[in-house]
């Protein structure tokens, strides 16, 4: 899978307003900033991702992403 794969995948599951994607094929670091994340804990945002994208990990097409950042917009802003 390549990194535009990925984001895309997240992008699709997620209202996201920045995403960035590193890797090489086979495994993958993100930095995701999204409203989804309003309200929600470290360990909760990244299980939302996770779960949004279960099918992919399940079928083995994505094999390991790695959270950098999960950040609200307002989290985002310098």
């Amino acid at each position: 899978m390549k990194t535009e794969s990925v984001k895309a995948l997240i992008e699709a599951a997620l209202p996201c307003t920045y995403v960035e994607v590193e890797g090489d094929g086979s495994h993958f670091y993100a930095t995701i900033v999204s409203s989804a994340f309003e309200g929600l804990k470290l360990l909760d945002r990244h299980r939302l991702v996770k779960d949004k994208l279960k099918a992919h990990f399940d079928s083995g097409e994505l094999h390991a992403l790695s959270l950098r950042a999960t950040r609200t917009p307002q989290e985002a802003q310098p």
